[in-house]
């Protein structure tokens, strides 16, 4: 049986979209290990079949040599036969390299194919395949076979922990009925370029809230997102103030899959939480602007992309360079309820 270490991608929606590739590397047999930074971890605990995650906290920007030639000291000591290098830096090359992986594969780029076994060429930036594709092709290098694979089997999935989704409800306990709850997510790592307006989401948590006196809005989020969502809460009229409740930046990625596990529907920009809900198979709106819903779109046939297709758009800039950021703003709450709905009543329908 091989012995496989999959070196994991730093972002939360990039950590989504390679469980097709895990899952067919695990359905070729091989024991598999995923090397991940802490903050990505999370996902791949919810990946059916991971068993062992090593977790490195490497700083961003920074080489940190002596750390990595530490690590990968004690990587050599677990007998990979295959290396899977997803990131496309050069140093993410680093510790299979020194551990002495015997096949290392990945994507060329930043001078890497003289250290790399196999590889693949990396498509040019302005026309990328999705991006679950763009990793699952990987696994031709590995010896897959070739074949024809259904929709469903490239769509992500992820699976909850009954005891992280107990864990996860002590955070809804203000709330009058925390079994009925939206998700609205408004931030956006990369930039503001990819943020729907702060006064959107407000008014489309108005609409959610005055539909049903029973609903409930949680914000969620990473702590850089905390300063948004209280900018869009004080905008929500003060009748409806005891149905939303504010988590960003206080749940762990594991309490937050898990809470969106259990919402009724999310509403949020192209960013990982609109990956993990849509690997959860939630009824979904995601909101795009600076980004390309043909490059990362959320695989859910519950998944609903609002995307207008301006002729600025995709830019791929964090921030608008024409400075109006029409492409997000031109996008109704009106418009985002409506797509809720729709996707709400396609998984009663199914």
């Amino acid at each position: 049986m091989p012995h496989t270490l999959i070196i994991a991608p730093n972002w939360i929606g990039d950590a989504v979209m390679s469980e097709p590739l895990v899952r067919e590397v695990l359905q070729t047999g091989a024991s598999l290990t995923i090397l991940a930074n802490p903050w990505v971890a999370p996902v791949y605990r919810a990946m059916s079949g991971v068993i062992e995650i090593l977790e490195a906290d490497f700083s961003h920007g920074k080489l940190e040599f002596s750390q990595r030639r530490a690590l990968a000291k004690q990587i050599k000591n677990k007998n990979f036969d295959d290396a899977i290098i997803l990131p496309n830096s050069w140093k993410s090359i680093l510790i299979p390299w020194l551990a002495q992986i015997p096949r290392r594969y990945g994507y060329q780029g930043e001078f890497r194919s003289l250290f790399l076994s196999k590889s693949l060429p990396n498509p040019p930036r302005l026309d990328r395949p999705p991006m679950v594709e763009h990793y699952l092709a990987l696994a031709s290098l590995l010896g897959s076979k070739d074949k024809t694979r259904l929709e469903t089997s490239t769509r992500p999935q992820l699976q909850v922990r009954k005891n992280n989704i107990n864990d996860s409800k002590t955070f809804l306990a203000s709330l009058p009925n925390s079994e009925n709850f939206y998700v609205l997510a408004p931030g956006a790592e990369f930039g503001p370029a990819k943020q729907w307006p702060c006064e959107h989401f407000a008014k489309l948590a108005e609409y959610i809230l005055n539909e049903n006196s029973m609903t409930n809005v949680v914000f969620m989020g990473s702590p850089k997102d905390k300063m948004i969502a209280q900018q869009i809460t004080q905008q929500i009229p003060q009748k409806y103030q005891e149905r939303v409740v504010d988590l960003c930046g206080k749940t762990s990625l594991d309490q937050s899959i898990a809470l969106i596990s259990q919402a009724k529907a999310l509403a949020s920009n192209d960013s990982g939480m609109m990956h993990i809900g849509a690997a959860l198979s939630i009824p979904q709106v995601a909101f795009y602007g600076s980004s390309d819903p043909h490059h990362t779109p959320p695989m859910s046939p519950f998944a609903g992309i609002l995307f207008l297709g301006l002729d600025c758009s995709p830019c791929h800039q964090r921030k608008c360079p024409l400075g109006h950021l029409n492409c997000l703003k031109q996008i109704t709450p009106e418009s985002a309820l409506t797509e809720l709905h729709q996707r709400i009543y396609q998984l009663k329908v199914i």
